[in-house]
């Protein structure tokens, strides 16, 4: 057997999956334990393949109020905290 179904076997869970990981800048933290993330992704445009910047804003879970606006954080992937929330606040890169 592979090691990883032996594991599998004798927890009797499955593997959890990897979770996505992004880092961003904080541009709103004046909701109580919630910060939005905005990250900044450089990908070639389809035709005309020209590098452009694609922003999308996250909604995560910042449990002890630690990050502050134009803070520089890692946010990662979680299951549904609410209606927008999907992701937590896992460390504070730069302030």
């Amino acid at each position: 057997m592979d090691e990883m179904t032996r594991q599998e076997a004798t927890t009797n869970e499955p593997a959890r999956g990897t979770r996505k990981s992004r880092v961003g800048e904080v541009i709103s933290s004046g909701m109580n334990k919630t910060i939005v993330v905005r990250t900044v992704t450089r990908v070639p445009h389809p035709k005309f393949g020209k590098i452009v910047k694609q922003q999308k804003k996250f909604y995560a879970h910042d449990e002890e109020n630690k990050a502050k606006t134009g803070d520089k954080v890692r946010i990662m992937e979680t299951r549904p905290l609410s209606k927008l929330k999907r992701w937590r606040l896992v460390e504070v890169i730069t302030a």
